[in-house]
């Protein structure tokens, strides 16, 4: 039996962060990944695969164009699935040896198979061909991400019933399409779609969607929607699907049907731990298959089992992945780790983009943090101008006691890049000023930063807000 000091399960952004971390330590790493190419649920379908899909989209539609040339404006005037899969396939290629490069280079051992515990330092690997091989290690990092949640009353066939792994292999493009549930995933998917000028209907059973994200954004985000087409139902629980003429039919609460000649399944994932073991070294998982880790050192309940990324659940991103793997194999090998800063930013990829960071104003008002807001909408700008933006929205919070910024959000074209200045600001605890006496590049959207801030200080101008401190 061959022994490391690290095994990691797994090769997405929580498993390769940690692997290479632990290299880097000098220490002895084995990762195990079941699939035929590293790089995990991230790279093969799921973030990699649906930023790729969205861009192409893009591109190909002329979608950014419209604001100039009118909606009826297309780069490419029939669109197949084949021009979709042509770039992602290349993007996919790319990222994989990239990867793999990068695991020679830090002399990070890999083994192809499925892994499972039998015992608390032991894992037996068995490879496609039925050949079984045991490894000791004095830590073991799962990070084996999640799969599509798939019950039993949606009749996936994989042709025009999806789930969202499937998704982005789809044979033929839909003139409709219907998508259940209206998380991070589903909403992407369902944007995506209609910048194709697929007829899409959202059906979320809850009132609200993505709940974590400043409410005014959601309206700014959800009218746009509509604007364009987009059936939204909110607050309707889908109580069957049958299948008609080849087409799926969805009845809700109420009887109201619901046919498209595509379905896409995305209400939630679960833990892809089935094969793991987990009984027989005491690890016990929640009704998601999710396992429960100390949120400082990503270590489970049995010391030296480590678990990171879509696996433990929220905020199931591939960024906050990567940086939870680095801390756990740090934790493991005693390496001493600075305090996480106590913001990081979230992105949406819909169409459009939507990026936050800090709290929102729901947030602020639980508090009971006297506060203004500053708007700036991206036609205000002349980069906004140049681009033909119509849309577009960033909303910064500040503290009326302190001055300092509270929450940036935006939803927008590039949101997801222009929350960076908001991130760096919140965590060294800038304060409004900031951004009205530094100059930005000119014509840009990040002049949308002076603009909110103008914005808030002419409504702060009247209020006590001289002197400064160092809490909200």
């Amino acid at each position: 039996m061959q022994t490391y000091d690290m095994i990691v399960i797994g090769s997405g952004p929580a498993g390769r962060r940690a692997a290479v971390q632990s290299a880097k330590l000098g220490k002895k790493t084995l990762v195990v990944e079941k699939g035929r190419r590293v790089g995990g649920v991230s790279v093969h379908t799921g973030t990699i695969p649906s930023k790729t899909l969205r861009e192409t989209v893009l591109n190909l539609t002329g979608y950014r164009e419209r604001g100039f040339y009118g909606r009826a404006y297309r780069v490419k005037k029939d669109i197949q699935s084949d021009d979709l899969l042509q770039r992602l396939y290349k993007t996919l290629d790319h990222e994989v040896d990239v990867l793999e490069h990068q695991f020679a280079r830090n002399a990070v051992e890999t083994t192809w198979g499925t892994a499972r515990f039998v015992g608390p330092n032991r894992v037996e690997v068995t490879s496609e061909t039925g050949e079984r091989m045991e490894y000791g290690a004095k830590n073991v990092l799962i990070a084996v991400g999640t799969r599509p949640f798939r019950p039993e009353y949606v009749p996936f066939n994989g042709t025009n019933v999806l789930d969202s792994d499937e998704i982005i292999e789809i044979g033929r493009l839909p003139r409709t399409l219907t998508v259940i549930g209206a998380g991070v995933i589903g909403v992407e998917y369902a944007t995506i779609f209609s910048a194709l000028d697929v007829k899409v209907t959202l059906i979320e059973p809850r009132n609200s969607f993505l709940d974590f994200i400043d409410r005014e954004l959601i309206d700014e985000f959800t009218h746009e929607l509509r604007d364009r087409g987009m059936a939204i139902r909110l607050g309707d629980k889908v109580e069957s699907i049958a299948m008609a003429d080849g087409h799926p039919v969805c009845t809700l609460t109420g009887g109201r049907l619901v046919r498209s000649e595509a379905l896409l399944f995305a209400a939630g994932r679960v833990g892809a731990i089935e094969t793991l073991n987990l009984e027989s070294v005491g690890l016990a998982v929640d009704h998601r298959g999710r396992l429960k880790v100390d949120p400082k050192t990503f270590e489970t309940e049995v010391p030296g089992i480590y678990a990171a990324g879509d696996v433990i659940g929220f905020p199931s991103l591939a960024s906050t992945s990567m940086e939870q793997g680095r801390v756990a194999a740090c934790h493991a090998f005693k390496m001493p780790l600075p305090p996480a800063p106590e913001y990081f930013p979230y992105g949406i990829y819909a169409v459009p983009e939507i990026s936050t960071v800090g709290m929102t104003e729901e947030e602020v008002r639980q508090r009971g943090i006297p506060y203004e807001c500053g708007i700036a909408r991206f036609r205000e700008t002349s980069r906004g101008h140049i681009m033909g933006l119509n849309t577009g929205m960033m909303k910064m919070i500040f503290s009326l006691k302190t001055r300092r910024l509270l929450g940036v959000h935006i939803v927008g074209e590039g949101a997801t890049e222009l929350i960076h200045i908001g991130q760096a600001v919140l965590n060294l605890k800038g304060t409004i000023d900031y951004f009205i006496e530094n100059t930005f590049n000119y014509p840009t959207l990040a002049e949308a930063y002076k603009i909110a801030g103008l914005d808030a200080w002419n409504r702060m101008a009247g209020a006590s807000v001289v002197e400064p401190a160092t809490t909200a």
